[in-house]
């Protein structure tokens, strides 16, 4: 394997060895502490435009299969691990992560102190970067990782055009409307007994009225919510038809925006499997599986609008709200990923529950 290096924008160089493409990359650095689950990391759309750390020591030892892609490709803009298994062994693998990330055009780094470089964006927060074979114009390689930015990562993982996924003997009728949706949020919808049909970004509030959702689901996605500005103005444009509504993620912080809520950059994000996150009407603690680099702002929704409804268990921030001017909840975690492995999935029941009542009502 070549010799190949990690350079942070802050000057850091870390050493080691390349793996998947060939080439350089940039990314926004930021690190994910998901034990397993590493397939659905990299086919998560939420990582459009991020070099992905991950901080468990040894990736891949299972393989890889396409049954558990959260999409069809990867838009991971780089891989970073400790130590990658090329020779893996389960049944249910058909190939392994150096060759995916071959597949997926993904300049991958192994063989460096993770541990060490997660201490780093612990100590100094997420940071631009850089993956590449070649330090000789270190000066040039730290300006072009200091001025890069991930654009508009919404349009680039949100479906183009309208797809439609229906059921035998129906209940509801749910739109999906797509900032960059992880495939089990469909699944989920699907087998609770609702046909889905996937809206891209820029579907207008009027076309979703004119098919006539029973309810609509806001899916996770990249970037910062507050760029988004066309969709929160849909979402707020929705609010006076009342149509039960449930978001994840980017969902959530878009939904919040549009009812007058402000979002934050975390320092470093919540990004793994084992999110605690505390249920303030219950008490109870959920473990939950996180990918976000962003929050609403505890205290910021107006008091008549909605409230807090979930917290994250190790800084305090906003993990999910409950509307009180429509009939709407959303959640900053993943239910759709079962962090427990079932935790949270109740929500997807609760969901339905509103559908039902706001039929009878």
């Amino acid at each position: 394997m070549k010799k190949a290096y990690l350079v942070l924008e802050n000057g850091t160089i870390f050493e080691g060895k390349g793996f998947g493409a060939e080439g350089e990359t940039l990314g926004e650095a930021v690190f994910t502490t998901g034990m397993t689950g590493y397939q659905e990391t990299l086919t998560d759309p939420s990582y459009c435009g991020q070099i992905i750390i991950q901080t468990f020591p040894m990736i891949g030892n299972y393989g890889v299969n396409n049954e558990d892609f959260e999409a069809p490709e990867s838009v991971a803009s780089g891989y970073v691990v400790r130590e990658f298994c090329d020779k893996p062994s389960n049944f249910r693998s058909t190939s392994d992560i150096d060759s995916f990330l071959k597949e997926h055009n993904i300049v991958g780094i192994y063989d460096i102190d993770t541990r060490a470089l997660t201490r780093k964006i612990r100590d100094n927060g997420v940071m631009n970067a850089a993956i590449t074979t070649d330090i000789s114009d270190i000066d040039s390689l730290l300006e072009r990782i200091k001025n890069y930015s991930i654009g508009n990562p919404v349009d680039i993982v949100s479906v183009k055009e309208k797809q439609f996924f229906n059921v035998e003997n129906p209940k509801f009728n749910v739109v999906l409307f797509d900032f960059g949706h992880k495939h089990n949020i469909r699944r989920w919808l699907n087998k609770l007994g609702c046909n889905v049909t996937i809206c891209p970004n820029t579907t207008t509030a009027e076309e979703i009225r004119q098919l006539s959702p029973d309810g609509i689901m806001l899916s996770n996605g990249p970037g910062d919510p507050a760029d988004d500005k066309i969709s929160v103005q849909t979402l707020k444009d929705l609010i006076p038809d009342q149509i039960p509504t449930f978001g994840i993620c980017l969902g959530h912080q878009l939904l919040a925006l549009a009812n007058g809520a402000r979002t934050e950059k975390l320092k470093y994000g919540h990004r793994g499997a084992n999110q605690p996150v505390k249920d303030l009407t219950s008490g109870r603690t959920y473990i939950t599986s996180q990918n976000h680099g962003y929050t609403v702002v505890n205290n910021s929704l107006p008091k008549e609008i909605g409230k807090v409804s979930y917290v994250n268990g190790n800084d305090g921030t906003c993990e999910g709200i409950v509307y009180t001017n429509a009939p709407a909840f959303t959640v900053q975690f993943h239910p759709e990923a079962k962090g427990g492995p079932l935790d949270t999935g109740f929500l997807f029941e609760n969901f339905i529950k509103l559908m039902e009542h706001n039929k009878k009502g």
